[in-house]
């Protein structure tokens, strides 16, 4: 296990389920703090329309003063640094006490260090962590010198909508035209120790479309998914959290492993098969994110194993 990696075990924290909301939108703010989610993006970009950003913006404000979020993580997006409201959404929210910016259309490393320069300028705290979005076909060409740009980007955002337009991809089951360009995602993410959250499904009423996404996500190794509408949360909370048979598996695993080195046993087998170092991280690490779930007292199925 690497340093980066052991690093992240020791401070993993949930992402199964995060939610976009506009912060145009006052009910919407002050319903987040009651919802069962891991994270909330607080929207200044997308959801919010032109001639509505300065007022979002100071109310978004005002909701990160107030606090009141719980063990929510609390991420805003700003609009891109190139646009007019960019640079003051960074100025209004950068010592706020959100729990990271995500910043828009990033195709370059280049624009990361351009994001970072940006914050400290505005006098953000130095470990303030930095999100962005992986939705141009630019970044998706880029995305390992993107993902190793700056110590304080920690996750990955697939932009599903922008990216599959920019691709000029028809929607399709199993999503086969943003396919390659979601794993790409994933495997830098895992390249440099971050996290990797899926893109959005756009379609409300397609249930077994959206639960066929979710597990579609999880299979690619995603962290989790991106949603527009709080129904969406249970069935990402689900899908990204470890089922009881995958935490079993994993106590097992680990009690083997110890069982074996304290035997001064070469190998380890449990259930005829071997059992290797790979295995005993990657249990531990499951185990690691079972126990946060545990600690946010919002269990799921799995999380009452």
């Amino acid at each position: 296990m690497s340093n980066l990696e052991a690093a992240s075990l020791m401070t993993i924290r949930p992402r199964r389920s995060v939610l976009y909301l506009p912060a145009s939108n006052a009910r919407a703010l002050e319903k987040a703090r009651t919802l069962p989610v891991d994270a909330l993006i607080l929207d200044l970009e997308d959801a919010v329309a032109p001639e509505a950003k300065e007022m979002a913006r100071d109310q978004l404000a005002a909701a990160l003063q107030e606090g009141g979020f719980g063990k929510r993580e609390v991420v805003v997006r700003v609009n891109a640094l190139e646009t007019p409201w960019g640079a003051d959404d960074v100025a209004a929210v950068a010592k706020l006490g959100a729990d990271a910016i995500l910043f828009p259309k990033i195709n370059t490393a280049e624009d990361v260090l351009k994001a970072v320069a940006a914050l400290d300028a505005a006098g953000a705290p130095a470990d303030l962590p930095i999100w962005i979005m992986a939705e141009t076909p630019r970044c998706i060409m880029g995305m390992d010198a993107i993902a190793g740009a700056s110590p304080r980007l920690t996750c990955l955002v697939a932009g599903t909508s922008d990216l599959s337009r920019d691709l000029r991809a028809r929607p399709a089951p199993g999503r086969i035209g943003v396919i390659s360009a979601l794993s790409i995602i994933v495997i830098a993410a895992r390249a440099h120790g971050l996290d990797a959250l899926d893109g959005v499904h756009l379609d409300m009423n397609d249930d077994a479309g959206y639960l066929a996404a979710c597990e579609q996500g999880r299979d690619l190794g995603f962290d989790g998914k991106t949603l527009i509408h709080p129904k969406q949360i249970p069935g990402a909370n689900a899908a990204f959290a470890p089922s009881v048979a995958e935490i079993e598996q994993g106590k097992a695993i680990v009690a083997a492993w110890a069982e074996a080195r304290a035997a001064g046993k070469g190998i380890c087998v449990l259930n005829g098969k071997l059992i290797e170092k790979l295995h005993v991280e990657d249990a531990e690490r499951l185990l690691a994110l079972h126990a946060a779930i545990l600690e946010r007292g919002e269990g799921s199925a799995s999380a009452a194993a």
